[in-house]
């Protein structure tokens, strides 16, 4: 375990990041005291779709249709705000 100040973690940040990646358990402490433990971030499995939403690529598309857009449009009377 590796445990250091928060100055010391400005300091050497990449380095302890390092550590982290390396399996070691890192902390960061205030005044002495453990406040936070640097950790690896494992990467999520992707779903699909658009970002991590499991949407269909073609009916995301299909949302940028151009009837869709006559349709919203009929929602809001011009000249309305």
């Amino acid at each position: 375990m590796l445990q250091c100040n928060l100055y010391e973690a400005k300091t050497h940040l990449s380095q302890l990041v390092q550590a982290a990646l390396d399996g070691e358990e890192v902390l960061i402490a205030r005044s002495g005291k453990p406040a936070v433990r640097l950790v690896p971030v494992h990467a999520t499995e992707k779903t699909g779709g658009w970002g991590i939403l499991p949407i269909d690529p073609a009916a995301l598309e299909a949302g940028f249709d151009t009837t869709v857009e006559k349709d919203v449009a009929a929602l809001f009377p011009s000249g309305a705000g």
